[in-house]
Formats: C-alpha cells, structure tokens, sequence
C-alpha cells in the first residue's frame, strides 16, 4: 500500500518500540527496583516488544542484517551457559564451551576468504569492528609504525579502533565507483615517505573495504597492496563485514580476500547469515598473529581480545552454515544480487536516480522524505539513501517502497 501523506498516528505500545527516539529510551515502566517485579507481566512484556520487532522486519530495508531466520527450535540452548574462553582451538579448565562448534565455523570463514584453515588464526568476535580492531592490532605490532590509510568510505570504526590503538590515520579519497583511489594512496604514501628520517617509509597498513557502509562498492585488495608496496612494508585488513560473502560467490569475482593480498580479513555474521544477536569473525595469516598468551587460572592459551565469547551464538551459527553450506550460501548471495537488480531497475522507473556497485548488495537513490525514510528504516547521508537487499528483502517490497516513492512525487 502506497505512503498515506496523512497517517493516523497509532496508539504507543505499553513495551519499547523499534521507532522510538533515542530521547525516550528511558522508560520509567522498565525500572528495575529494590524488589522483584512480576514476572508473567514482564515476560508478556517482552514478548509484545518482540512481535513488534517481527511486525517491522518487512520494512527494514536501509540496515544489512539478514532478518529471515528463526532458531526456536534451539531454544533449549537458551538454559545452558557455552563459555568459550581463549584461543577456539585450545582446551580450558571450565570445560563449559562451544569451542569445537566455534572452530567449525572459522574452518568454514577461512574456506570462503580463500584460505586453507591451517594457515590462519581466527575466532568468534562480536562482530565487525572488534574484527577490525582485532586485524588492526595485529597489523600494529607488524609494524609498529606504520600510518593506517582508509578511504572516505571506511567504515566510522575506523577512526575509533585508531585512537584506541594509538594508529595515525590516513584519509584516502575515493573514486566515483566508491573504491579507493590507489593513485592517492601512492601520493599519501610518498608524501609519508618525504617526512620520514632518511626518506625510508614506516611501512604501511592499508585497510581495504569490502562493502562500504553506504555505496557497497569494494575495494581491490590486490591493487592496493600493489601501490602501497612501492614504499615499503604493507600489512592489508579487509573489512569484510558486510561484502565478505558476497564477495567469495559474486560472478565479478572482487579481488578481496587472502587469495588476493589480505594479511587479515573480519566478516559479520549477523549480515548474510542472519543471527538473532550480532556475531562475527576476524582471521589472519597465522605467522602474523601475536604470541600465545596463557593464564594458570583459565588453562587455556588466548590471543583474542576478548577472552571471553559467546558459545551460543558459535553454536547458532555453525547451526545455520550447516544448513546452507557453500552452495546454499552462494544460492543466497545470488538471490539477494538478483533482488538489487531488480531493486536498482524499479527505482530507475520511479525517478530515484538509482545507483549500485557491480555486484553490490547496496542501491543508493536520493533520499525520500521523512515519511518514506522512516517507514523503511532507510540509511541516509546527505541528499542520498540506500537500501541493502540481504536475504529478507524481496521483490513485493522493493515495489511497496517504490510506489511510496511514486506516491509521494505527484
């Protein structure tokens, strides 16, 4: 049904809802006090902000997390504690884990970023960013001097990992595709070079992005590290969190993991897979990977950053890679480009002014008004949105949100 220019307001919901500003999330209704509160009526609580979750899956469109899942029949799992503590492939002395689900999964995520799993080390982060914090740690202790160069597409974590890790960030302009530009990248690095004692380069930490926040575009990681090598040491992060998968079943065949010059790559599960809490996982060249770590009081060895993980969600992962396998996964990617096709075809005829990375999840168009924005969960920047067609989105909404977009511009 097309946008009503006039909308009823609807009564507000007695449970916190997915559209309510961020001024209101303090809610004095969901105030934990000295006493216990009833439990029936929190239970019924939470189920009710649950259904409204599921109400607005059909519009989520601007946000890449896959929302076509559901794990109830593991909900037994919900009342066992699976704490995997250090390194995936290390025993521990609670012996209350997942690990051997956990490494599963990261055999499978090493298989898809064209690597045998012997040859790197990884395990189950939070998702994304701790997976670029992760690959920009190890970049850092390789070369410990070395500037990190990003593009103006990077991801906003970027920044934050930098100043965490102590990391001078280098901003690197991007091309009209969205990707970086290695040209710049090669006078950024020269100009690094000039500045340095005796004209000899720090070296360099290049981090790749495979599915830029907003455009999709994916930048080639063998390019990259091919300019950036013509002036010293290069450690190359793929931030794989959103292209990951697509990248490793796209007909183009993007130039983006190990096979192609990545020392490290993170991906997201949460995005293509679909998982009812965000999960991911971070990878790199095992030879690159700090010294083992290791703790009397844990009997484990540990070189993650987080030490502690969750084994549920390495357990609802492998459930849902299990499932799919290789080809299922690329059976999904395929069909989710198919539906961007579509996407970038029927937003064309609409006037949208479409634009999409060959082989991108991602449609940019210009941005609608408030309404339409809002109704969609659209992702917005300046005069442009997008939306990301992950495995939920299907044709019937691509055509609702489009006829909004029609609706609204007589």
């Amino acid at each position: 049904m097309p946008f009503d220019r006039n909308p009823v307001a609807p009564p507000q919901p007695a449970c916190p809802s997915p559209r309510i500003p961020l001024r209101q999330l303090r809610d004095p209704h969901l105030h934990i006090g000295p006493e216990a509160g009833d439990t029936d009526s929190d239970i019924a609580l939470l189920l009710k902000w649950a259904g409204a979750l599921k109400a607005e899956q059909p519009h989520v469109l601007g946000y890449p997390g896959s929302l076509d899942f559901d794990y109830a029949a593991l909900a037994p799992l919900l009342s066992v504690l699976a704490n995997n503590v250090g390194d995936p492939a290390s025993a521990d002395a609670s012996a209350i884990h997942a690990k051997a689900y956990e490494q599963a999964v990261i055999d499978y995520f090493a298989q898809s970023a064209g690597s045998d799993p012997d040859a790197v080390y990884g395990y189950l982060t939070t998702g994304g960013t701790e997976g670029l914090l992760f690959g920009m740690a190890t970049a850092r202790t390789a070369l410990p001097h070395a500037p990190v160069y990003a593009s103006d597409q990077a991801h906003y974590s970027v920044g934050k990992a930098a100043r965490l890790l102590g990391l001078q960030l280098i901003t690197v302009v991007s091309r009209p595709d969205g990707t970086m530009d290695p040209d710049d990248l090669r006078s950024k690095l020269h100009q690094q070079t000039v500045l340095a004692p005796r004209n000899q380069s720090p070296g360099a930490i290049v981090l790749a992005t495979i599915g830029t926040t907003m455009r999709g575009a994916y930048d080639d990681v063998t390019l990259l590290r091919d300019a950036a090598a013509m002036f010293g040491e290069v450690y190359v992060h793929a931030d794989a969190a959103l292209g990951g998968f697509i990248a490793a079943h796209a007909p183009s065949l993007p130039r983006w993991s190990f096979r192609h010059g990545a020392d490290s790559v993170s991906i997201s599960g949460h995005k293509m897979i679909g998982m009812p809490v965000p999960c991911g996982v971070v990878l790199a060249r095992r030879h690159l990977v700090p010294d083992v770590t290791s703790a009397e009081y844990v009997q484990a060895t540990d070189r993650t950053l987080g030490c502690s993980r969750s084994g549920l969600a390495a357990v609802l992962m492998w459930s849902a890679l299990r499932r799919l396998g290789h080809t299922g996964m690329r059976t999904r990617v395929l069909g989710c480009l198919d539906v961007a096709r579509y996407a970038a075809d029927r937003l064309a005829a609409a006037g949208a002014r479409p634009s999409r990375p060959t082989d991108s999840v991602v449609v940019c168009f210009d941005r609608p008004p408030p309404e339409v924005v809002d109704r969609w969960h659209l992702a917005c920047e300046g005069d442009r949105a997008h939306i990301v067609t992950v495995a939920h989105v299907d044709r019937a909404a691509v055509d609702e949100l489009c006829a909004d977009l029609s609706h609204m511009r007589r």
